[in-house]
Formats: structure tokens, sequence, C-alpha cells
């Protein structure tokens, strides 16, 4: 360093010199430049909060150096940007209609036969994953919830036991949102906050359940509250719930299915003639006549009440109601007279509003991207991100909650709302912090509406239905008083964004989450409950004990190391694949690679571009490794290269 001192006396600060000195022996030929003081400066910009939003620039010309000509282009511009928005996010929630569909198509039945099992329905564990999973077979928390009514209505199924599943239908309806987030994996930081703003629906219903289904089982905390609240008040019949969402799509997605819910209710409530019906409905029009008509019985004992019989011969007869329906009109979907099986046609369904949906979301993120600049992304930002002024900042949060309550109330479907707020979570315009409080609201939002159906009940089946209802409103109400008010508590926020950091260096790690944690968990714990309260305990209570040591060590290995044995305070004397993704993600990426090596790279043209990518690669690497190069030849040479 003395020879460079002597030659610059312009020489840096003592802190930078000493700090210059300290890294001299990773990066030497840093002293030979004549500002050490710009040499750190890429350094410093590299520190940057992924979390922080980005800042969304102006790249165009200024309003005001626009002429009359420029002003009108750019006003026409910004209206047919705005109507094909609008357009996009309207095919954007028909895919997710048909998205539904389709999962019905595939897997409705099979939800109809999981609901059928009484015995396994008694078990809140039980009863827990099957709303988890048959909410994620049909796409649709009201569809799950309908059936729910259905079967305790008609006695099937009691208040109590319905408690859980409405609870796993909570779970399973933030499974949309999700995918949604996957479909913005092509940029890291991106895919970061959307998954991050994705995932926080799924750790609130996660953890709530977490403490409120023991303090359920337990005490029957919410049976009673809402038991308390039907006997307090003379609830009477309401009128059916606003369907607006509906009124807006319907044009568009009946003329490509309809399907006929009511075959999943009646499988699951034990009718037998719906396992031969199919779920595309057929006919649309229909008209049901009721006529009293003659028919035999084996004796007078069977005789309908109050109406004649008699005896004609060795035969009795007796008359009773008779309902018949009439068939007026066919539907005028796509389907309706393709001879199909219901599996064909939700996979065929399933393809193609997974390819709506995925570009839907592409042009969506694009559009916003080049809508979202300047003036106008400062003002977004400013209304949707910024806090009241002190002392009332605390409000802004909970009136993010009513305006997602409100938002989710008008459209009808949470999975919506939260799927609509990801990309803008993942452009940058919505932060975290804001999308957790507006997911919550959606929650509440969709209880409403499934409030207001339930007050459209028949008078005799009126109780049940709006208990459940309120057990549902009650159960988000108990999880944003436990996971909101007080900050620290706050804890989805950290887990999301604790996930989305290892999803946007594994990406592979997001599909992993769908599967486990929407599929093959929920499966688990099903079977082991069908097996027996004694297997369920005996396994999951071991995976339990251990999963909260694990949790535990961590957080002391990051807070106070001290307090541990010294073998534990890190996970070093494991195997590295049990405690690290490094060694999976060479598995994936290996597997990936040679998967597209085998299928993508056949053509010559392909090994060619490759051949020759590998080659200028060496050639850089054979620069830059040359001794013999100063410092301002080597810059020459880069930019040759370049």
């Amino acid at each position: 360093m003395a020879p460079l001192a002597e030659t610059h006396p312009a020489s840096p600060p003592p802190e930078l010199g000493a700090d210059a000195d300290k890294h001299e022996p990773q990066t030497p030929t840093r002293t030979l430049s004549p500002w050490p003081a710009q040499q750190w400066e890429p350094e410093q910009e590299e520190e940057v909060d992924p979390w922080e939003l980005p800042e969304l620039l102006d790249t165009g010309v200024k309003w005001s150096e626009l002429d009359r000509r420029g002003k009108v282009l750019r006003v026409c511009t910004s209206v047919l940007k705005l109507l094909l928005l609008l357009g996009l996010l309207y095919m954007f929630v028909c895919s997710l209609d048909i998205l539904s569909s389709a999962f019905q198509l595939v897997g409705g039945k099979a939800a109809g036969d999981i609901f059928k099992d009484n015995a396994v329905l008694s078990n809140p564990v039980a009863g827990l994953v099957i709303g988890v999973l048959v909410t994620v077979l049909v796409q649709s928390s009201s569809t799950s919830s309908s059936i729910v009514v259905s079967m305790v209505s008609s006695g099937l199924l009691e208040v109590k036991s319905a408690v859980p599943i409405i609870m796993g239908a909570n779970i399973g309806t933030s499974v949309t949102n999700t995918i949604v987030a996957v479909m913005q994996a092509g940029d890291r930081n991106e895919f970061r906050r959307a998954f991050a703003g994705a995932t926080v629906h799924d750790f609130f219903n996660w953890l709530s359940v977490l403490v409120l289904l023991p303090l359920e089982v337990a005490s029957g905390m919410l049976y009673r509250l809402t038991k308390l609240v039907i006997d307090s008040f003379n609830i009477q019949t309401g009128a059916d719930a606003p369907d607006l969402l509906k009124v807006i799509t319907e044009p568009l997605t009946k003329n490509i299915i309809e399907l006929d819910t009511s075959v999943i209710r009646d499988i699951a409530t034990g009718d037998p003639a719906a396992r031969n019906k199919s779920l595309i409905k057929i006919w649309c029009k229909t008209e049901k006549i009721t006529n009293l008509v003659n028919v035999t019985v084996p004796g007078i004992a069977n005789c309908t009440p109050d109406a004649l019989c008699w005896v004609d011969g060795d035969l009795i007869w007796t008359q009773k109601n008779q309902t018949d329906t009439i068939y007026l009109k066919k539907c005028t979907h796509m389907f309706v007279f393709a001879d199909l099986p219901d599996l064909a046609v939700g996979l065929i369904l399933l393809a193609l509003s997974l390819l709506a949906l995925c570009t839907c979301l592409i042009l969506i993120v694009k559009l916003l991207n080049s809508m979202l600049k300047g003036q106008v992304a400062v003002v977004i930002k400013k209304v949707l991100n910024t806090d009241f002024p002190f002392p009332f900042a605390w409000v802004t949060g909970y009136l993010a909650i009513l305006v997602g309550a409100g938002m989710t109330f008008i459209v009808q479907s949470s999975s919506v709302f939260t799927s609509a707020i990801t990309p803008l979570v993942g452009i940058g315009v919505i932060s975290l912090e804001r999308a957790y409080p507006l997911t919550l609201g959606s929650n509440i939002g969709t209880t409403t509406t499934a409030i207001l159906a339930a007050m459209a009940s028949p008078g005799e089946t009126l109780a049940n239905s709006l208990q459940i209802s309120l057990c549902h409103f009650f159960f988000n109400i108990a999880g944003i008083l436990l996971w909101y008010p007080i900050p620290f508590t706050r804890v989805p926020i950290r887990l999301a964004k604790a996930l989305g950091n290892r999803t946007a260096k594994y990406r592979w790690f997001a599909g992993l989450y769908l599967i486990l944690c929407f599929l093959l968990f929920p499966l688990t714990v099903l079977g082991l409950s069908i097996a027996g309260w004694q297997v369920l305990v005996g396994i999951g209570v071991p995976v339990l004990v251990l999963a909260i040591f694990v949790i535990v060590v961590n957080v002391m290995q990051k807070r106070c190391p001290r307090f541990l044995p010294s073998f534990i305070r890190s996970w070093e004397f494991l195997p590295k694949p049990l405690h690290s993704l490094k060694p999976w993600d060479r598995v994936v990426t290996a597997g990936m690679s040679f998967c597209r090596t085998r299928c993508c790279c056949c053509c010559k043209c392909c090994r060619n571009e490759e051949k020759n990518h590998m080659e200028n690669n060496d050639r850089s690497l054979e620069m830059y490794d040359n001794p013999a190069l100063g410092i301002e030849d080597e810059a020459k040479v880069t930019a040759t290269h370049l």
C-alpha cells in the first residue's frame, strides 16, 4: 500500500484504507486501482433488500414534452391498454371458473364418496383433511361447504362434526392463488414476492387450525358460540345471496360447460341413483309435474295414509303422488352432444383452462408493468401502501381488512380476489404487509356470502345451515384476533417471506410445497385416521413432537445458541441431504438437464448452438484467467469480448 500512497497523494480516508487492507488477500488487484472508493460501489449496490418494492420508472416521454398529436396518442393508448386489461381480467376470472368445473368433473364423484363415510367424518382430524382434499378436488370452498350443509340438513352429519370440515375447506380454497403464483416463476424477485403473497394465506389458515381445532375438540367453542347466537335471535328466511360475478361470467362460461352440482350432493347423501348420473348438464330447462296415480302395494298396511285403498282381486291398490320431469330445452354448451365420460371432459377443460390462466396472467403482468409507470405508479403505491399519520397508523390495516371483505363480497369468491392481487404483489404494486390484511378480509367476505345463502334455506333446515356458516365466520374472526392485532403475532408474514426466499433460490421447491401441503400430507393423515385413533396417535404424536423439537432448536440456533449443547448448535452432524436443499437441487437440476438434452436438443442447430456457447465460455475463461494481463489490458479484452 505504501507505493500507492506516494503516487497518489489524495489517498482514501483511514477507515476505507483499512477496509481495503482487510480485503487485500482476497482481491489483491484492487490495490492497483487509482480510485479505490469507486471499486466498492458495485458491492454496496448488490446489498438490496429483495422485499423492498421496486421503483416503477417512467421510461417514456414526459407529458409536458409531447405535442398535441402525441398527447392524443398517449390518451388513446392508455384507454386501449385499460380496456385490454379489463378484458384480460375477465378472461382470467372465467378461466378460474372453468378450472373449478374441470376439477369437479375429474374429482367430484370421488369427493362425494369421501363425504359418504360418516364413521370417518366423526374423527375431527379426518374431517379437517377431508375438507382440504374435497376443496382441492372441486376448487371451490362454496361447493364443499354446500355439500356439508346438505348433509347436516338431511341429518346425515351433526353440526359438531361438520366444524372441522369447514376449517379444512378454508385451507383448501387457498390452493388456487398458490397455483397462480407459480405462473410467475420467470423472474426470480417477482416469484419471491408473488409466492409469499399467496402462501401468507396458507400459513394463516394452517396456524389458525393448529390453535383452534384442538380448542374446538376440547371445549366446543365455535359450536357453543354459534348455538347461542342461533337461539338468541329469531332469524327469518332471507333472500338469495347476490350472484354478481356469475351474472358477468355466465355469458361465456355457460357456452363452454355447465354442471349439475346436485349430483355430488346426492352421492354424499347416499342416493344410489346418483352414481350413474353425469355431472355435465344436458337439459337446462325442465319442468316437474306431480300427479296422483294408482299403484299396487304388498298389503293394506302399506297404503298411503289419508288416501284411497281398495282390493281388486288379488291386488291391493292405493294412490300416491308421483313426480315426473319433463325435459323442455337442451343446454347450449360445447359438450352437450359429446359422447365422452366426465373424466375425459374434465381433463380437456383442465388443460385448456390452465393454458388460458397462464396466458392471461403473463399478459396481465406485462400490461401492468407497461401501465404502472411514472406518476401513475407513485399514486397507486401511495394509495395502497401508505399508512395513516400517527397515531392512527394502526387503522390502515383494519381498513384493508374491510376493503378485502367488501371486494370478496362483490365478486363472491375469495379465490378470485386473492388470485387477482397475487400478480400485483409480484410486480411490486402491493407490499406483502398490505396484502396480508386484504387476504384476511377476503376470508371474512367469503363467509358473509355463505351466511346469506344459508338464510335462504327452508325453515326446517335454516338453523343448522346458518350455524355452520356462522362457525366459518367466527373461525376466521378468531384467526384474525390470533394473528393480526399485535405486530409480533403476524407470524404468517415472516413464514411466507422465509418460504418465498427458499422458492426463489430453488424454484422447484414451489411444486414440491404444493404437492406436500395440499395432497400428500392430507392423504397420509386421512389414511392414518381410517386405520383408527390408535394408529393416528401412535404415528402422529412422535412426528409432531419431532417437528416441534426441530422448530425450537432452529429458533435457538439463531437467537440463543449458547443455551444449546455444542454438538447441536448446528445441523452439520447430520447428512447434508437432511439439513440442506443443495444436494436435492443438484439431483433436480441434473434430471431437468437430462430431460432437456434428450427431449429438447434433438435438432442439429440446437447442438451446434450449445457447442458454440461452450466454446465462447471457454475462451472467456481463458481471457479472465491469463495472469499476464494487467488491469487495463483485462478491461480492454473484456470490452472486446462483450
